[in-house]
């Protein structure tokens, strides 16, 4: 598979690799999915992951081992997202705001796992070139995965605070392909926290697990 890490083509100046340009469209059409609500988003997130996944191993084992729990956070949301009882007529799940319990704690843990991961990559140099904002994307990428897979609106907002520090570290490092992707990936995201906001207020809300009848 080393094909995957040679040289695809040449844009502006800068050279894309497939691996790449391959893991990023896929991500691009998983984020597309998500808009759409579409069980089909985690599959092709799990795809995504493993593609960067065998590109990195071997010689980028940090990168590796983050695709790793990518993929485990993806069959996460396709298993969530099939026994979901919470779905509108149209048979996706139904968007909901999170309770202020759960934004508090994704904030934190997304807080405490930047610092814990940052330190690890510190401690590490093999696993990051750029410890606190490669941290950042990692931990914000994985708590929008989560919240995507409990159905809540903030997902998109978590996207789009990862979207503000990817763009310029992939652009610095060298990834143009995922520089641009990026890009793409704040549209999408405005248009999908606006289709996943008016959904949330237009449908009846499901009935949470646990929750009193």
């Amino acid at each position: 598979m080393n094909w995957l890490n040679s040289q695809a083509f040449t844009l502006l100046g800068q050279h894309i690799i497939w691996s790449d340009m391959i893991g990023n469209i896929l991500g691009l059409i998983t984020l597309a999915l998500g808009w759409r609500r579409s069980l089909l988003t985690w599959p092709v997130q799990f795809l995504s992951g493993l593609v960067l996944f065998i590109a990195f191993y071997g010689h980028l084992a940090g990168s590796a081992g983050k695709q790793a729990v990518v993929m485990v956070v993806a069959l996460y949301g396709w298993w969530q997202w099939s026994r979901s009882k919470g779905r509108s007529a149209d048979g996706h799940i139904t968007p909901r705001f999170a309770t202020w319990r759960e934004r508090g704690a994704m904030l934190g843990a997304a807080a405490v796992g930047t610092v814990a991961v940052a330190l690890l990559f510190k401690a590490y140099p093999s696993l990051s070139w750029d410890p606190w904002p490669d941290a950042y994307i990692f931990v914000g990428t994985i708590v929008a995965m989560y919240a995507q897979a409990r159905g809540m609106v903030e997902f998109w907002i978590a996207w789009l605070l990862v979207d503000l520090v990817g763009v310029p570290l992939n652009f610095t490092n060298g990834y143009a392909f995922s520089g641009f992707v990026y890009v793409i990936y704040g549209a999408l995201v405005l248009w999908g926290m606006r289709d996943w906001w008016l959904r949330s207020r237009n449908t009846p809300q499901p009935v949470l697990e646990g929750a009193p009848a």
